[in-house]
């Protein structure tokens, strides 16, 4: 009864195969939780579990920060900690990873899966606890940064979302001047802003805005296919229905661009900072006109309540032709150019830590099999860092 409404909307957390693609071996958040009924078919695993896919994202793993419950495709892990520590665990499983993916994927089935058999069967050198313990230290204060980065980045989305909303949606500037409130943006940005709202089709708006569909504005772009095997190196990010799902060494679109769910997570909606690779369960966003701002098309495709329906045997699907339907509000160029500028600069710091992140995390990969096969160790990598 995976889709029973009264199975959700409860207090319990409850950790998708999605989410832990996407945690980077952390789950630190989390889109649904269980109810009560939920609970009772499941169970809530404790905190520092190791959460492994075995469904459709095969061999993703990541460690909880809180107590959660999983669906029928993850599996839990509880290291006796007698003997491992479950996060050295969790760094020596993703050194399998790409084997398990590359045997147990595309095998023909109806959907690319493994089992607790072929996790029981799996083999790797186990170092003495304190050795487990302080290799999982060192990765792991590359993951703290990795963290601290993903935090900063929300904080900086933040602001820009909260910009647009004032802006666009509450029509913060206009309704103060007819309030008759004193100016909260400099002069120059506060006269760019009508002092009149009118009526239109979506209900009262600012003077010489416009309302257009959104199929004036956007094309909703296909991706490509590209199989699990394909998107494991590179410097390309590839990105499916519901965010980032790997690493290619080719773009398909210049970035940075928007990408929108197709299949599977129809209309969610992420901002790309780079030249990247969208996969065919995802659209990519092309202007219809080059002065149309990315950063305010990315925020108004957030607001926008795109159709879906079920498509490819009851797999929920984004229809392009009724989201072209859409009505969306657009204020004046010189507005919109502006509402751009603004934003630029938390977006290029976004782009900062992100470049950052992913050098910390090539780092740590190349660390970790250095270290378990003791080419290198904990010892001599803290005089290096000195």
């Amino acid at each position: 009864l995976r889709n029973a409404p009264e199975l959700y909307g409860g207090p319990y957390p409850f950790i998708q195969t999605g989410d832990i693609k996407s945690s980077g071996g952390r789950i630190v958040s989390h889109a649904q939780t269980y109810s009560e009924l939920g609970l009772s078919q499941s169970r809530l695993w404790p905190a520092g579990t190791m959460a492994i896919t075995i469904a459709a994202n095969i061999a993703e793993t990541a460690i909880l920060t809180y107590p959660a419950c999983f669906p029928d495709s993850v599996v839990g892990f509880i290291g006796d900690q007698s003997k491992c520590d479950t996060r050295f665990v969790e760094y020596n499983f993703r050194q399998l990873r790409n084997k398990i993916q590359h045997e147990n994927v595309g095998t023909g089935s109806v959907q690319d899966n493994i089992n607790l058999q072929i996790l029981g069967d799996l083999r790797f050198p186990l170092p003495p606890l304190p050795e487990q313990r302080a290799i999982a230290h060192v990765l792991g204060t590359l993951d703290d940064k990795i963290e601290l980065n993903r935090r900063m980045n929300q904080t900086l989305e933040a602001m820009a979302r909260a910009i647009f909303q004032d802006w666009f949606v509450d029509f913060g500037p206009v309704c103060a001047k007819l309030e008759g409130q004193e100016p909260y943006l400099p002069p120059e940005l506060w006269d760019l802003f009508p002092d009149r709202l009118v009526d239109s089709e979506l209900g009262e708006i600012p003077e010489g805005w416009e309302v257009n569909a959104l199929g004036e504005l956007i094309e909703l772009a296909y991706g490509k296919a590209l199989k699990a095997g394909n998107r494991n190196g590179g410097d390309v990010p590839v990105y499916g229905s519901n965010g980032q799902v790997g690493w290619h060494d080719e773009k398909l679109v210049d970035g940075p661009g928007i990408v929108v769910g197709r299949k599977g997570n129809p209309g969610v909606v992420t901002w790309v900072h780079s030249d990247f690779f969208p996969i065919d369960t995802a659209f990519y966003v092309v202007p219809v006109t080059k002065s149309m701002s990315l950063h305010f098309l990315h925020y108004a495709l957030i607001g926008q309540d795109l159709p879906s329906v079920a498509a490819d045997s009851a797999v929920p699907g984004l229809n392009r032709n009724l989201a072209y339907m859409n009505r969306q509000l657009l204020p004046d160029e010189v507005l919109m150019d502006t509402f751009d500028r603004h934003v630029v600069a938390l977006f290029a710091r976004c782009d900062q830590l992100n470049e950052e992140s992913h050098t910390l995390a090539a780092q740590r990969d190349g660390l970790l099999p250095a270290l378990i096969g003791r080419r290198l160790t904990v010892e001599h990598l803290k005089e290096i860092m000195k």
